[in-house]
């Protein structure tokens, strides 16, 4: 078991706090190796998958070797990382220079913490998520799966997990002709699967989703509090 950092964007964290997100999906890292590409299932008798290195030799691994080589594994602790401010009188200071107790403002939702005092000053400037310092965390993760897949494997029941609604699409209208012969323009409802194709590609590029890479989708429990302050799981 491992603490690690993990960043989410604003509507992720919101979902997160709803309590309608139980997983995510991360491009598939492989500890060690570094520009690996080709991988796939693996045709060698005994073994599950395989890659080829980036001095291009193949490597063949069992399924639970695999899963082993993960960047996050089963029961790994995570704190989520997501965009914050402090009190504006800290705008000079970086995040390893503050001392673990200053004021908190969570841009995902509005929230504060601040440890019990008041707060006296104005929040200051934007911060990224990526900068987040792991005392300031609310959210804590606990993984309890871990699969390999292609993207364009994600099922509705586990788009409805990674906190993705239905939408009426606005982008792509059609036109309906009522019972009178009437015509009107009507928007398509989307569904989960759809809304995650979208949200991909948000976070990736416009042509994410079409490339259909490999990745691990993780499993979790959610925990609202500083991972410091949870007991062991």
């Amino acid at each position: 078991m491992a603490d690690k950092p993990i960043l989410f964007s604003a509507s992720m964290v919101r979902a997160l706090l709803d309590g309608r997100k139980t997983q995510t999906r991360r491009v598939l890292k492989i500890k060690g190796y570094k520009g690996f590409f080709q991988f796939g299932v693996s045709d060698t008798k005994g073994y599950d998958w395989t890659f080829r290195r980036a001095d291009h030799v193949w490597e063949d691994y069992e399924h639970d070797k695999m899963l082993g080589m993960l960047r996050i594994q089963s029961r790994d602790r995570l704190y989520v990382r997501e965009h914050w401010k402090s009190d504006l009188i800290y705008d000079d200071l970086s995040p390893s220079q503050m001392g673990g107790e200053e004021p908190v403002h969570y841009c995902a939702d509005g929230s504060e913490q601040t440890w019990g005092w008041p707060n006296q000053a104005a929040w200051g400037r934007f911060r990224q998520g990526m900068h987040m310092p792991r005392w300031a965390s609310r959210l804590t993760l606990t993984v309890t799966d871990a699969r390999v897949q292609r993207l364009q494997d994600i099922i509705e029941a586990d788009a409805i997990d990674e906190g993705c609604r239905p939408f009426f699409d606005e982008n792509d209208p059609h036109i309906h002709k009522g019972p009178n012969g009437t015509e009107h323009e009507m928007m398509p409802l989307k569904g989960p699967v759809d809304a995650f194709h979208k949200l991909w590609n948000s976070l990736h590029g416009p042509d994410a989703w079409d490339v259909n890479p490999w990745l691990v989708a993780y499993s979790f429990d959610v925990h609202r509090g500083n991972i410091d302050q949870m007991q062991d799981t």
